[in-house]
């Protein structure tokens, strides 16, 4: 037997294993969610679980399109890198739901296309840099207004400003990711950019994103109700208004959880491990605005005053 054959079998052979393990960490996301839904417990993150999704986002989705009615199984998700780890990814699988994606690297779109879930299931993959001119013409010329299932802005920086100019769709689920680096007692966010990049924007890759209570204040002009956090403090989950029902609804302050994650980095790009309190004083000299009053601040001088 030649290299060449010894080289093939091995890879059709860790190819069959990634598929067998992919099977079994989806029937393992079933057996937790029929476990849960016979629950009637009232704190929101008891439901969390993780298949897909970087923390306990899948768990959270299923408790929700469980708890309200879903007639558009459709859901639209921003900044998705490779779809191996999202929000989504659980609902198109297990639920057969369709969707639409959109990242800025046409490498991560093409390796997406690439993936057996591209033919298998119901999914678009678009690549753009989303801003806020091109935000709604991306989504109606795909196809989609009105009534959605779910969307999921997760882009690391303009998060704040798209959806406040999102208007084409109105999702019954909104997942946010928020920066709760930025506490919960401001409306804050980092400056609009449409060219924001996160790693690039300071070097510690902390700086980016909009706060809670930001985020929630558009989402109530919007007519959504904050029904909480995932445990890590990354993502803030939203449910449209008129399908409310008995969904515990929270305030920012109720929902937000001080970040445990040290993801800081050194000039060199270097994990540094910074307890709470120095990630700030890290960024102490970097603009937010305050959607208060309209003002910019250094991160610094805003954070002092509730010091």
């Amino acid at each position: 037997m030649n290299l060449f054959t010894k080289l093939k079998i091995f890879y059709v052979t860790i190819k069959s294993i990634a598929v067998s393990i992919d099977k079994i960490r989806q029937s393992l996301g079933r057996i937790e969610s029929r476990q849960l839904s016979s629950c009637l417990r009232p704190d929101f993150n008891y439901y969390e679980f993780q298949v897909y999704s970087q923390w306990g986002e899948d768990g959270l989705i299923q408790y929700l399109i469980n708890k309200i009615e879903v007639t558009n199984k459709i859901f639209i998700e921003f900044g998705v890198e490779k779809y191996t780890e999202s929000n989504t990814r659980y609902l198109l699988t297990n639920n057969n739901w369709s969707g639409l994606i959109i990242d800025g690297s046409s490498e991560n779109i093409e390796y997406i296309k690439r993936d057996p879930i591209y033919w298998m299931f119901n999914l678009k993959a678009i690549n753009s840099f989303v801003d806020t001119d091109n935000i709604n013409s991306i989504i109606k010329e795909n196809g989609l207004s009105d009534d959605i299932g779910l969307l999921s802005i997760d882009i690391d920086g303009n998060d704040y400003f798209l959806f406040e100019k999102l208007n084409v769709v109105k999702p019954r689920i909104i997942i946010c990711e928020y920066n709760s680096l930025w506490g919960n007692s401001f409306a804050v966010s980092v400056p609009y950019d449409p060219k924001f990049i996160r790693t690039k924007a300071h070097y510690s890759n902390l700086y980016f994103g909009a706060s809670i209570t930001a985020l929630t204040k558009t989402a109530t002009e919007k007519g959504y109700s904050l029904v909480g956090s995932n445990a890590t403090g990354v993502n803030i989950f939203f449910i449209r208004n008129d399908l409310l029902g008995d969904i515990n609804v929270v305030t920012p302050k109720e929902a937000w959880v001080e970040p445990k994650f040290r993801e800081s980095r050194n000039p060199d790009g270097e994990l540094t491990f910074l307890p709470y309190e120095e990630r700030l004083a890290l960024l102490s000299e970097m603009p937010l605005i305050n959607f208060d009053d309209g003002k910019l601040y250094k991160v610094g001088d805003l954070f002092s005053s509730i010091k």
